[in-house]
């Protein structure tokens, strides 16, 4: 019986173990690795961030998989060997016969000088409630919203952040007294698509929130409360708030399989350069957004790829880099930003909405991903 191993339990995954227990059930073993004991999505950290749920609320215990065939290990991995599909962990080690590796991209916190000490995120759970706690007490100030590096997760989240922002500093009476400012390295918002740049640029506009584009902050000066940017100008701030800088985990990089920062695919296929080694998600090198939606496709890619070759038949998908995820723009609305990056002669994106209809389509997302991969 074939044995997969798949490194990391995030979209990426947990659609690729869900997909090979469905379609192969009994005939293969597919052993899923993650050092943490829950799975979260990225969205419900904007739901903790304002307060609209707790953590425990948000939180999918990977101890309630239920996929035939598939052996949950809460385990840190500390060497893999893509030559001979060899995973050592904290507990023991593992031999593959199809190695998958869907470990995401890491915060590089201290890539920024006095980040820690000066700043505040949200793209990780304790940074949405140490930024929902700092945010109950201001009274009001200079907000600077500064994206620290290229590529970062989900793209459309800083936007998001600052539509939602505005909404919570409206409804407590201190927008007014408020300067919310983002700076960032992009000359847009979103690069491959003037048309999608001017709709987010719009409604920044419309709520006074100003987008200063190809401005890059390299370190903070938590004492002196100034953000410093690559040309040595010194921006002034009451809160900053950073998308931190990303990496490979540095597991990956000390495998020899992301030798240029993110880890070489085939495009078609998202297999390595080593023979039955792939990887999905966030940690592939392929120039395209870093979001839950693309991993679970690249999986579902994968997953029939090693689908096909277990019943003799040839593959019949390639990637093409598609996906369709949600932003929120404030006063319930939700609006999907749909997006192919590989599929045709150039990347395209378009933004469908806002509306509440949307909303509550974004909740169905989630529910029907929570019962494909824990059941229930």
């Amino acid at each position: 019986m074939k044995h997969v191993v798949i490194l990391g339990a995030g979209f990426g995954g947990l659609e690729l173990a869900s997909r090979l227990s469905d379609s192969l059930e009994g005939g293969i073993r597919v052993t899923l690795i993650d050092q943490s004991d829950a799975f979260t999505f990225g969205f419900s950290k904007l739901d903790i961030l304002f307060g609209r749920t707790d953590t425990a609320a948000v939180r999918l215990p990977y101890r309630d998989l239920a996929k035939p065939g598939v052996e949950f290990r809460r385990e840190r991995i500390t060497a893999i060997d893509p030559q001979a599909r060899h995973v050592t962990t904290d507990a023991g080690s593992y031999d593959a016969d199809i190695l998958v590796v869907a470990l995401g991209a890491e915060y590089d916190i201290a890539a920024t000088p006095g980040f820690a000490e000066g700043g505040l995120e949200y793209y990780s759970v304790p940074g949405a409630e140490r930024l929902r706690d700092a945010l109950a007490d201001f009274k009001g100030g200079k907000i600077l919203i500064g994206v620290l590096g290229q590529p970062f997760k989900c793209p459309p989240a800083p936007f998001e952040g600052a539509f939602l922002l505005h909404d919570q500093l409206v409804e407590r009476g201190i927008r007014d007294h408020t300067e919310i400012r983002i700076v960032a390295p992009m000359g847009a918002p979103v690069p491959v698509t003037p048309e999608v740049s001017q709709r987010f640029l719009d409604e920044l506009g419309a709520r006074g929130i100003e987008y200063t584009g190809k401005c890059l902050v390299v370190e903070l000066d938590p004492a002196g409360r100034a953000a410093v940017l690559e040309s040595g100008e010194r921006l002034p701030y009451d809160l900053f708030i950073g998308i931190p800088i990303h990496r490979v985990p540095a597991v990956v990089a000390e495998s020899g399989l992301a030798e240029n920062g993110w880890v070489t695919v085939d495009r078609d296929t998202l297999m390595t350069p080593f023979p039955d080694v792939y990887a999905v998600g966030d940690v592939v090198a392929i120039p395209m957004a870093k979001a839950g939606v693309f991993a679970e496709n690249a999986a579902g890619v994968v997953a029939d790829g090693i689908v096909a070759r277990e019943r003799g038949e040839k593959p019949k998908r390639r990637y093409e880099g598609e996906g369709n995820c949600y932003i929120e723009f404030g006063g319930g609305r939700v609006a999907q930003v749909q997006a192919n990056f590989l599929g045709g002669p150039s990347p395209w994106a378009q933004v469908v909405g806002p509306s509440e209809a949307l909303a509550a389509e974004k909740e169905t997302f989630a529910s029907t991903r929570r019962v494909r991969w824990f059941g229930g």
